[in-house]
């Protein structure tokens, strides 16, 4: 089959995990950068970019890339068979608009998907309009722990699984200067540690427990310089009858050599025994009783970010769109993931249980009466 064409709007901090991980995938061609400064595009196109040898063919001097100023240049020029969205929310739905308009078929969008769960909807709508693909490239699922936690309760080995619990630490979220080295705009998120950071765990143990039905949540804003929370815990009763914690500190630290490979610690337990991650990507089996654990997945170095899982995604996007395996993560599902951070927020500010399924059903109600003022 030919090689898929692909184009990235954004060359900030994340941006070059995205363009590396293209770089390495057989069956695609990163041909195209664009971002609003120009000079980071054209940095992200230089020949010196690469953070690995790449894998893909190569269809230039400079790894095969052009740079823009902006996406509608680049979507005349490069005509993409995919478009690789990784810029701040509030772009996301004009940018999947332009691209839809210009034909483009297959759309990868960076989490938090879309400024809110509106556009989110909105979004989706568009793109089945299209016949596009659209997907959310939330990555936290193909990393290859989690991949190996979902392997091990498919074939029991931890028996019927009742809890799954991470403790986020990644010590990053102390002081006046917090973020101001890395991702500047978390400081004026009005909404982070859930929007931004925990809907990864949200579609985690979506992942590996199944749909969840309701929250509850306490959440609190312990740096005073930054303008959303940083701190908090959220229980979520899943479809399953399983229940996960996610317990989430951004000033907290755990003991890692890189305390972002894991971003903190899980544990997954079942009558059958328990599962553990540690901060350097080993996952442990014990069985129910015994005082040992066997290693199921080591501790190594992997290349990319957070065990690859930016170029896993990208690849299985490719495997997907070129029919050969079903497509995760695709948004009209990843919707889901919205509707449930819409209610732990709310399950925050009210104090008490929320179920999810009342969260669809006020959107459902909102977008009803929208369209009768129409």
């Amino acid at each position: 089959m030919s090689v898929l064409r692909v184009a990235c709007l954004g060359a900030g901090y994340f941006a070059r995990f995205h363009h590396d991980g293209w770089r390495r995938i057989e069956g695609a061609a990163l041909v195209a950068v664009a971002d609003h400064d120009l000079a980071r595009a054209q940095a992200a196109c230089s020949p010196g970019a690469a953070l690995g040898p790449a894998t893909g063919p190569a269809t230039g001097a400079a790894n095969g890339a052009a740079p823009f100023p902006a996406l509608a240049p680049m979507l005349a020029a490069a005509r993409p068979d995919i478009l690789d969205i990784i810029t701040p929310p509030p772009t996301h739905l004009p940018a999947i608009r332009m691209a839809l308009d210009a034909g483009v078929r297959a759309i990868i969008c960076q989490k938090p998907f879309c400024g809110d769960l509106a556009a989110a909807r909105e979004a989706v709508a568009l793109a089945e309009a299209a016949g596009a693909r659209l997907i959310v490239h939330e990555n936290f699922r193909f990393q290859p722990w989690y991949r190996a936690i979902r392997a091990a309760i498919e074939r029991g080995a931890i028996g019927e699984v009742h809890q799954a619990t991470f403790r986020l630490r990644p010590g990053d979220g102390q002081g006046a200067g917090a973020y101001l080295d890395r991702q500047p705009y978390f400081r004026t998120m009005p909404r982070l540690l859930i929007h931004e950071t925990a809907v990864h765990w949200v579609d985690v143990f979506r992942y590996l427990l199944g749909d969840p039905v309701a929250v509850q949540a306490d959440l609190r804003r312990l740096n005073p310089a930054i303008a959303g929370e940083d701190a908090g815990h959220v229980l979520t009763e899943h479809a399953s009858g399983a229940r996960s914690l996610f317990d989430g500190n951004r000033h907290l630290d755990h003991c890692a050599a890189d305390p972002r490979l894991t971003m903190g610690e899980a544990l997954v337990e079942g009558t059958g025994g328990a599962l553990t991650l540690s901060g350097d990507g080993a996952v442990h089996l014990r069985a129910h009783g015994a005082r040992t654990r066997d290693p199921i997945l080591p501790a190594q170095a992997w290349p990319g970010w957070g065990g690859d899982c930016v170029r896993a995604l990208q690849a299985h996007a490719v495997a997907g769109l070129r029919g050969e395996a079903p497509l995760e993560n695709e948004a009209a599902a990843y919707l889901r993931v919205l509707e449930t951070e819409a209610a732990i927020y709310r399950a925050a500010d009210t104090h008490a249980r929320a179920p999810v399924a009342d969260t669809c059903a006020q959107a459902q109600v909102a977008d009803t009466h929208a369209r009768a003022r129409v």
